[in-house]
C-alpha cells in the first residue's frame, strides 16, 4: 500500500505540473474514485469526481436555426452598399453646385494672393542677401588692404635699416 501511495503522490506532483500522460491521469482518476483514498489526499477526490461526472454530461436540446433572418440581413447589406455608391456617384454625375463653384473661385483667389505675398517676401529676402554678399566682399577687401599695409610697413622698416647702415 505504501508503494501505491508513493506512486500516487508522484503522479499528483506531475499532474500539478501538467506533465502526466493520459494513462497516468486514468490511474489518478481510478485511485480517487475508489473508497480507499489516503486522508492527506482527500481534498483531491472532489476534483476527480467532478471530472468523471462532467465527462458523462451531454447537451440534448435541439438548436433551432433561423435562416430567414440571414437573408434579410443580406438584403440590408446590399441596400447599404447601394446607398453608399449612389452617395458617391450622384454628386459627380450632376456636377458641382453654384456654391461649390464660388467656394473654388474664392479658394483660388486666396491662393493667388498668398503666392503674391510670398513672392514679395522672397524679393525682399533676395535683396537683403545681395546686400550681405556686398558687405562680405567689402570686408574681405578691407582685410586684404590691411594685410598689404602691414607688408608695406615692414618693407619701410627694412629699407630704413639698410639705408642707416650705409
Amino acid at each position: 500500500m505504501a508503494m501505491v501511495l508513493n506512486n500516487i503522490e508522484k503522479l499528483i506532483e506531475k499532474y500539478n505540473n501538467a506533465e502526466t500522460t493520459l494513462k497516468e491521469e486514468a490511474q489518478l482518476k481510478a485511485y480517487f474514485l475508489s473508497d480507499d483514498v489516503a486522508p492527506h489526499l482527500e481534498h483531491y477526490k472532489p476534483m476527480f469526481q467532478y471530472f468523471s461526472h462532467s465527462k458523462q454530461e451531454r447537451y440534448t436540446k435541439d438548436v433551432p436555426l433561423k435562416t430567414k433572418k440571414t437573408k434579410l440581413y443580406q438584403w440590408i447589406s446590399v441596400a447599404a452598399v447601394a446607398v453608399l455608391m449612389l452617395g458617391l456617384i450622384v454628386p459627380k454625375v450632376l456636377g458641382p453646385s453654384e456654391q461649390e463653384l464660388r467656394d473654388q473661385e474664392i479658394a483660388m483667389a486666396t491662393y493667388e494672393q498668398t503666392m503674391e505675398a510670398f513672392n514679395l517676401i522672397s524679393l525682399g529676402l533676395n535683396k537683403g542677401k545681395t546686400q550681405l554678399t556686398n558687405l562680405a566682399l567689402v570686408s574681405e577687401n578691407i582685410e586684404e588692404g590691411v594685410g598689404q599695409a602691414n607688408r608695406l610697413g615692414e618693407f619701410n622698416t627694412i629699407t630704413n635699416k639698410i639705408l642707416k647702415n650705409k
